[in-house]
């Protein structure tokens, strides 16, 4: 799980400065999809998943 977790914040932290940094590139993106697989796998997904659910409903919720 360290290692895992470090992972996660090491690809956090790159795809941080990628996008900053204004050019997409595949090795951006690679990047990017690598720390999506990590951070599905780790044990913030369900917090994640809960807060990107509360999320959509409150937004769901809003009348324009």
């Amino acid at each position: 799980m360290v290692l895992s977790l470090s992972v996660v914040v090491l690809l956090l932290i790159l795809a941080w400065i990628f996008l900053r940094s204004g050019g997409l590139k595949f090795s951006h993106a690679l990047v990017c999809v690598l720390l999506g697989f990590y951070l599905a796998s780790s044990s913030m997904a369900a917090t994640i998943h809960n807060g990107l659910t509360a999320t959509a409903n409150v937004v769901s919720s809003l009348n324009p």
